[in-house]
């Protein structure tokens, strides 16, 4: 019977790989490897089911020289290369309302006024207390009477979308969301809203952040 020993350098490694966001900060270098190795001691002994000295993991990590060498950076990296085409719809307004019995039934009638306009942007998120909307801003007056008996929870305007085409597979790695969502907040730009499917994501913003957000997504590639 053979026992396969696994090193301090391997353990770090596979301790990084399951944490995206300490990674990417140190792929960044913005993050202390002294404090690292404290914070993922007791990761790097579950692994190994010994103790480690944190000195020790401290070397591990420096070993690793080019983090972007772990199997977790290559994988998002060539993730990030495969965006498709990046959309920006203007004009736009978010509802959300309470939900209720009669939701839906309205939810109907906007959906017989907007169904032969191939241009109208048009989204609903529905959740467990509420439902949001959003729409092109041209039938503001139209929404008013739709849902005049509902709870309007909150109205936004002025506001623009960014939609970035994501390449299939991306559902199964890790992080994806987090670098895009990452790289916008550096830039102090705000999200109101998110919006995904299987193999797109459309997120939220107000239209003086638009440029600098359009900007930020195509440098991502």
């Amino acid at each position: 019977m053979f026992v396969v020993m696994i090193t301090i350098s391997r353990a770090v490694e596979i301790v990084l790989n399951h944490k995206p966001f300490i990674l990417d900060a140190l792929n960044d270098e913005i993050i202390n490897y002294s404090s690292l190795a404290s914070f993922i001691k007791s990761d790097i002994e579950k692994v190994l089911k010994r103790e480690v000295k944190s000195g020790a993991i401290v070397m591990a990590i420096r070993r690793l020289g080019d983090l972007r060498r772990v199997n977790f950076t290559k994988k998002l990296n060539q993730q990030i290369k495969k965006f498709g085409d990046i959309l920006v719809r203007s004009n736009l307004v978010d509802y959300t309302f309470k939900n209720s019995d009669s939701l839906m039934q309205n939810q109907q009638k906007l959906l017989e006024l907007i169904k032969n306009r191939s241009s109208f942007f048009y989204t609903v998120t529905q959740g467990v207390y509420e439902t949001t909307f959003i729409l092109s801003n041209e039938i503001n007056d139209e929404i008013a009477a739709i849902f005049a008996g509902e709870k309007l929870v909150s109205k936004s305007w002025g506001l623009s979308s960014i939609t970035i085409k994501l390449p299939v597979g991306n559902t199964e790695q890790p992080g994806l969301y987090y670098y895009i969502f990452k790289k916008l907040a550096w830039e102090g730009i705000n999200i109101l809203e998110v919006v995904s499917t299987s193999n797109e994501v459309t997120v939220l913003l107000k239209d003086k952040d638009i440029d600098r957000a359009f900007s930020v997504v195509k440098g991502l590639k």
